[in-house]
């Protein structure tokens, strides 16, 4: 298998401002990484998740949830695929590996890890494409869980639009010039 730092530099997490990351948000990030390989070299799960334990900083992620998703994810292909594929501009086959392995991910986790809010998997996913995917993978994966959150979760999505506080109609710009007074 491929050294992630040598043959793929994409593999390689691009600095996140901040130092301390939670547990689960180092499971996805090695999720990515594994899942990755699946799409990219079509590895087994097993090789690849034994692969993927041996990587610096593994032991500081939720290996519970890294599980979960590599296996959940490659277990659920099919599935997710078939979910996703009605929601996208493209073909799957024409998707970035990286954007296609985040996008499983958080089909997986909207559709699985009820633990998690909908908006934390949604955020999450969005920094995993700004951390691994190109320039604007991440606003792809941003519009495409956003429609599919509402599948899935949409009782919890309506919960949250129905809190949210009202925008005002219309509020003058700073910038716009004032009326003449008379």
């Amino acid at each position: 298998m491929n050294e992630p730092t040598q043959a793929n530099p994409a593999l390689v997490p691009k600095p996140r401002k901040a130092a301390d990351k939670s547990a689960r948000t180092r499971s996805r990030e090695f999720a990515v990484q594994a899942l990755y390989q699946h799409l990219v070299g079509r590895n087994a799960a097993a090789e690849i998740d034994l692969f993927t334990r041996e990587l610096s900083g593994f032991h500081k992620a939720d290996s519970a949830h890294y599980d979960a998703l590599l296996h959940g994810c490659i277990a659920s292909a099919q599935e997710l695929d078939a979910a996703l594929a009605p929601l996208l501009d493209r073909p799957l086959v024409e998707l970035s590996p990286i954007e296609h392995a985040v996008l499983w991910i958080g089909a997986y986790e909207l559709q699985h890890c009820l633990d998690v809010p909908w908006r934390v998997v949604l955020n999450e996913c969005i920094e995993l494409a700004k951390s691994f995917g190109g320039t604007d993978g991440h606003k792809y994966v941003n519009g495409v869980l956003n429609q599919l959150a509402p599948q899935w979760r949409n009782a919890e999505v309506q919960r949250d639009a129905a809190n949210r506080p009202a925008r005002p109609a219309h509020a003058p710009s700073a910038s716009a010039p004032e009326a003449p007074h008379p």
